[in-house]
């Protein structure tokens, strides 16, 4: 009788094995930091806690660079200590949507920053709207100032110009470029990248990467001169964002797929990792 439960079992399993789909039993599904997400009161009212946490661990996101107006929202999701999940807040400088026109000449906007930081927590200052000379406001070089200081990354939504007037302010700024800028030649993000090795890549809403046959060529060279430069996020930023948050991690594991499996290990977690000191889980 054993040895006929054992062969059932054995039976049994062997079903099970046949019936997964293709690859599933090979490896894991490639986990993801998602490095420019929002949690904004909007949101907060719209998705509990829990449902966002159900959210990242069904779509294999094992850390996330929380940054939320107001920053209550990032607050929220250090403290749920949610198994898995590891939470990297940045100081947003906004409390209104209002922020958005004039943090950058507001002293209002530094003191948040100096009483948000003595939380003990934060990695990282932005993600902030930056655009053609407003880095010249008194109030920007403060704050860059404190970030390079404090050995804080900034999260620049920013055109190239803004991104250039960071460096130039301060040549020890640790810049993340939201959306790699959206759109522009691939041959200048190269550039840039090049000349400042302290400037990293974020590529949500980013225009370009895949032509729907797979990698372009131009995104494929620059992948393999930087891969350890760039990172992913879904940039909550609207609610309707969090409604799409299934496909745009499909739309990133398709594409990281067809890249060398270094190349997309770095990217989906490697590179965050290195940056923010620590490891998520497999």
């Amino acid at each position: 009788m054993p040895v006929l439960k054992n062969v059932r079992h054995m039976l049994v399993a062997f079903a099970v094995a046949m019936s997964a789909p293709a690859g599933a039993l090979a490896q894991p599904v490639l986990k993801i930091f998602d490095s420019h997400l929002h949690y904004n009161v909007e949101a907060t009212s719209a998705y509990s806690l829990d449902s966002v946490i159900e959210l990242f661990r069904r779509n294999g996101i094992g850390g996330i660079v929380a940054n939320s107006r107001p920053n209550r929202g990032s607050q929220m999701l250090v403290e749920a200590k949610a198994q898995g999940l590891w939470v990297v807040p940045f100081i947003r400088p906004y409390r209104v949507p209002s922020d958005v026109q004039n943090w950058f000449n507001d002293p209002a906007i530094y003191e948040l920053i100096e009483t948000e930081y003595k939380r003990g927590y934060y990695k990282g200052v932005g993600e902030f709207h930056l655009h053609g000379e407003e880095y010249r406001s008194p109030w920007v070089k403060k704050i860059v100032d404190f970030a390079v200081e404090r050995d804080l990354y900034m999260l620049a939504h920013s055109d190239e110009q803004a991104i250039l007037g960071l460096f130039s302010l301060n040549p020890k700024a640790k810049v993340i470029w939201a959306h790699t800028g959206f759109s522009g030649p691939e041959a200048r993000v190269r550039e840039m990248l090049d000349t400042y090795p302290t400037l990293w890549a974020e590529l949500s809403y980013r225009s370009g990467i895949s032509n729907g046959r797979g990698i372009s060529a131009e995104w494929r060279d620059l992948f393999a001169r930087h891969a350890n430069r760039f990172l992913l996020g879904s940039d909550t930023w609207v609610n309707q964002r969090w409604s799409s948050y299934e496909s745009t991690m499909r739309e990133y594991r398709g594409w990281l797929a067809d890249l060398p499996a270094d190349q997309a290990r770095l990217i989906a977690h490697g590179n965050a990792e290195r940056l923010y000191g620590g490891k998520i889980e497999p």
